[in-house]
């Protein structure tokens, strides 16, 4: 997913179809001259519907749509027959899209399988024709319902990637290139903060042909839930991972600092977060010999399941995998 082409939070503004209006028709054919209401009933408006789909990993395509309305109902017809229904708007969406309220920022659904429908706006019903008003009082009504109105309205779509596995670090933590070993994809890395713009999605082979997906989330500052940095634009896509696997170099500081650091910071984003399963590698260990190792172990977070990793080379990687695989059994 290149920077340019991944879209995770559109505002669009939706309108769905007028249902079509009923019919106020009177039968009539040779040789029955009052052959009463045989008005049908109109077609009920298109509606705007949220489709998950598998291969559509990015917003893009409704960056360039801002305005969507779905068809009209047709209107009824003679000898009872019924309008068409206007043509459904079907939005091909990535799997974790949220569709929300522009103006309350209220949740309307959620898009979390391939597959998945979800109606967003629903279109108007169709009028019911005079065939409906019959009655003995009345056996010839000349009038018929109009067409209900559609709705519309700004909405906004934001997607929170979903994956198995979450990185969690500081930039430069290892995260692009734990990544881009496990995985086929293929992330920028450099040495230099910031080098992941965007989330990053890999495929990670197990035993047996088993596999999880692992994302590659942009890193986080401290601060980063009120904003600074990349902050709350990527802070969302970790609410969608089930076990988080938090990544400090070998080379920092103060390793249990900087995990608590984070740790703090997705509890001041989203409490629920320190509910997920989660452990802490330690990148970069190709630097350190067993005595180093030693020491450093005795001041990691006890809270937590840890283990030494070097991604470059090939250090302890079927290990992490072996106990990513048991943290989402």
């Amino acid at each position: 997913m290149a920077s340019s082409s991944f879209v995770d939070y559109v505002k669009i503004f939706l309108h769905s179809g007028k249902g079509g209006a009923g019919s106020a028709h009177l039968h009539r054919e040779k040789f029955v001259a009052k052959g009463g209401p045989d008005g049908g009933d109109g077609g009920r408006g298109g509606h705007i519907i949220l489709k998950g789909s598998r291969n559509v990993w990015t917003l893009l395509a409704l960056r360039y749509q801002k305005h969507l309305s779905a068809g009209d109902g047709g209107s009824g017809g003679s000898a009872g027959s019924t309008g068409a229904n206007g043509k459904d708007i079907i939005i091909e969406v990535p799997l974790g899209t949220v569709a929300k309220d522009a103006e309350t920022e209220e949740i309307l659904c959620e898009i979390t399988e391939d597959g998945e429908q979800k109606i967003l706006l629903k279109g108007g019903r169709g009028g019911l024709g005079n065939l409906n008003f019959k009655s003995a009082t009345n056996q010839t009504p000349r009038y018929a319902q109009p067409g209900e109105m559609g709705t519309e309205g700004w909405f906004i779509l934001e997607l929170k990637v979903l994956a198995d596995v979450g990185l969690v670090g500081f930039p430069n933590a290892g995260k692009s290139t734990l990544l881009s070993v496990v995985s086929a994809a293929k992330p920028k890395i450099a040495n230099y903060p910031f080098t992941t713009l965007v989330p990053q999605l890999g495929i990670v082979p197990y035993r047996d042909n088993a596999s999880f997906a692992m994302a590659d989330i942009p890193g986080i500052i401290e601060g980063a839930h009120e904003g600074k940095g990349l902050g709350l634009r990527f802070l969302r896509h970790i609410e969608r991972n089930a076990v988080l696997l938090f990544m400090i170099p070998a080379d920092s500081k103060d390793i249990a600092d900087e995990y608590e650091v984070l740790l703090n910071e997705l509890k001041l984003y989203n409490p629920e977060l320190l509910d997920k399963p989660r452990m802490l590698a330690i990148t970069k260990s190709d630097m350190l010999d067993d005595e180093l190792k030693s020491m450093l172990e005795k001041h990691l977070p006890t809270s937590i399941d840890h283990i030494f990793i070097s991604s470059v080379a090939q250090t302890n990687i079927q290990e992490l995998k072996d106990k990513l695989w048991k943290l989402l059994q």
